[in-house]
């Protein structure tokens, strides 16, 4: 890439030239696509990095939703003693352990995106949304360690007991985990964008996802809270309906909760459109205040 000059060398030209975005709705989201090689370099970064000074590597997927689905079994089911909507227990918590576990992970790791990368930033030009993208879809990979995991206990329980389900709904799972993604990268861009002026946002982040969980039926079924004056407010939280259906594409069992799904769709495309007009502002002159 060289400049165009006429007093230099008039053979000279850029290929690219970098211009200031003054409109607000100038996203520039072709520039994404135009950078899907490197999209798919950082997705292998991000996989690899993370695990490369690790005795267990990708183990860890494993690990995770097993301990933390025992503990559910103690804590909600032994003491608390809350139904399962007629799933078995461990399907049931494993199930809502895997698909909260790619949201949270994708929103923990995308709110951090312009203080983590501000040395990248910094140096070289290219679209910064490239960053939380490759996030969502390296965590991907670890939602289908997870996923199959799940099978897994599934198939060993569907040869213990004679029953299997396996249909139509299970159509529903891409368009789920999609949907999950689209929330946690359209939150995780909101706070990223936030937290380059406000850093209480990166510290206040791993707590409120904790307290975030407590409201969405992971550990239990919504209709363990039907009568109960707070049920509004959980059926609200646009994670209830998704994880509510992704239960119902893998078992067969209690709603699809159609209209909750519309809301929920509703609410990340906000969120995303929102989330998309924040970061491109904020990409511009974050390198002040990071």
């Amino acid at each position: 890439m060289s400049k165009h000059s006429n007093t230099e060398n008039p053979t000279e030209h850029w290929d690219l030239i970098l211009k200031p975005k003054a409109a607000l709705f100038d996203l520039q989201l072709k520039e994404v696509w135009k950078y899907r090689d490197l999209l798919v370099l950082f997705v292998k970064r991000d996989f690899v990095a993370q695990y490369k000074q690790t005795i267990l590597g990708p183990l860890w997927h494993f690990i995770q939703p097993i301990f933390t689905t025992i503990v559910f079994l103690l804590v909600f089911g032994k003491i608390a003693n809350i139904p399962t909507d007629g799933i078995n227990p461990v399907l049931f918590y494993m199930s809502g352990i895997s698909i909260w576990n790619y949201f949270s992970a994708c929103l923990t790791a995308t709110s951090n995106t312009f203080v983590a990368n501000a040395g990248i930033f910094g140096k070289v030009y290219f679209p910064r949304l490239v960053i939380p993208l490759s996030t969502v879809l390296s965590n991907i990979v670890k939602f289908v360690i997870q996923f199959f995991l799940l099978l897994a206990v599934m198939s060993w329980y569907g040869i213990k007991t004679g029953h299997f389900y396996f249909g139509v709904s299970w159509l529903l799972i891409p368009l789920l985990v999609l949907m999950m993604a689209g929330l946690g990268l359209g939150l995780g861009i909101i706070i990223s964008s936030l937290t380059t002026k406000y850093r209480d946002f990166s510290v206040l982040i791993g707590f409120a996802v904790q307290l975030l969980m407590y409201a969405t039926p992971v550990a239990y079924p919504l209709s363990y809270l039907s009568g109960k004056s707070f049920a509004a407010w959980i059926s609200w939280n646009p994670l209830t309906p998704i994880v509510e259906a992704f239960r119902f594409a893998l078992f067969g069992t209690g709603s699809a909760y159609g209209t909750g799904l519309v809301y929920s769709g509703g609410v990340i495309a906000l969120l995303l459109f929102l989330g998309l007009l924040v970061f491109s502002k904020v990409e511009r002159t974050f390198m002040d205040t990071v």
